[in-house]
């Protein structure tokens, strides 16, 4: 059976869509997973995948591309001709499969299975209905079940990646603490100053500390660095930061597609979580984690990119002495 999954939203979004790509394919001769762009590096290192195809929806994203530019034609023509016999629509609670499961049924997919709030009418085959307080990495993982891809019997349904190479060389030797300070939702952002208080007092406290960061945030893991810490601000591909990540003692950082990279290498995470989007949901999966912030601040559930309350309290409230405890708390757990 040739299946797609299709996941079109972030980088951590496909991580956790990983557990279900994997149910998929242990019933499946071929699996696709359709993603956006900000997706694909994601999609590049889940197990199970055979073909990632790419598509950017003018219905995902921070600034996605009207419908002219997305050339939906061109992507119906490209899912007619892969001649796929089944599609699973992976989405979060928030966002609606109908659209894409409107290509799916022009592209002549017989068979289409999501997660969906809205009346489907004639678009899907199999209509499943998240349950409460279930994970987003849970809620796909229900939604594979619905389509009858059961996980294989030996599949413990945690977050996984491709092996990542050694990066030692990157690193030095010796034990470290990640600090990862950037997210894409400034919103989702401890700040800088906060960053750097972390960085000085996790080295008085004995630890030494990596800091992590994407080739636009050069600047401020410089800046978060200082002289204390390893800076790799755009220096990691995302398969060479899942190698930081595994080796790390643990690793500190906002809701963000690093936290579930961690998740899927096994590192325990301190999360530094604004509520604008539920913990229950998004927090790290699968491993130890702390959850630092105010979860019953002003913000919660609002999904805002930028904070709208003044002052960002649901975070900068956290001190780095919080952040230092916390990571002395999980590698106790752990050792």
């Amino acid at each position: 059976m040739k299946s797609l999954v299709v996941r079109l939203d972030s980088f951590g979004d496909v991580l956790l869509a990983g557990p279900a790509v994997r149910a998929v394919a242990a019933h499946s001769t071929h699996v696709t997973l359709l993603c956006g762009p900000r997706g694909e590096p994601a999609a590049q290192l889940l197990p199970g995948v055979d073909e990632v195809m790419v598509w950017e929806s003018p219905w995902e994203g921070f600034d996605p591309p009207t419908v002219q530019e997305a050339d939906v034609d061109g992507l119906v023509r490209r899912l007619r001709d892969a001649a796929f016999d089944t599609a699973l629509v992976l989405t979060s609670f928030h966002q609606s499969p109908l659209p894409t499961a409107l290509l799916l049924r022009l592209a002549g997919v017989p068979r289409i299975g999501a997660d969906s709030v809205d009346h489907p009418g004639r678009l899907l085959d199999v209509r499943h209905r998240r349950l409460p307080g279930r994970h987003e990495a849970e809620a796909a993982l229900d939604t594979a079940a619905a389509m009858g891809f059961l996980p294989h019997p030996g599949d413990d349904g945690r977050l996984r990646v491709l092996p990542p190479p050694d990066t030692i060389a990157l690193t030095g030797n010796g034990p470290y603490v990640v600090l990862h300070p950037g997210a894409t939702a400034p919103a989702r952002a401890w700040s800088p100053e906060r960053c750097a208080e972390a960085v000085e007092l996790l080295a008085d406290a004995g630890h030494r500390v990596v800091v992590t960061g994407g080739p636009d945030e050069a600047g401020l893991t410089r800046k978060v660095s200082g002289d204390t810490a390893v800076d790799l601000g755009g220096r990691t591909s995302p398969r060479t930061l899942a190698g930081v990540l595994r080796t790390a003692d643990a690793v500190v950082c906002g809701n963000t597609g690093p936290a579930h990279l961690a998740a899927a290498v096994g590192t325990p995470v301190v999360s530094l979580f604004s509520p604008v989007v539920p913990a229950e949901r998004w927090a790290p999966y699968g491993v130890p984690s702390v959850l630092l912030g105010d979860q019953n601040a002003p913000c919660a559930d609002t999904r805002a990119l930028h904070c709208p309350v003044p002052g960002h309290p649901c975070l900068d409230e956290v001190t780095a002495h919080d952040v230092v405890a916390a990571v002395q708390k999980l590698m106790g757990e752990t050792a």
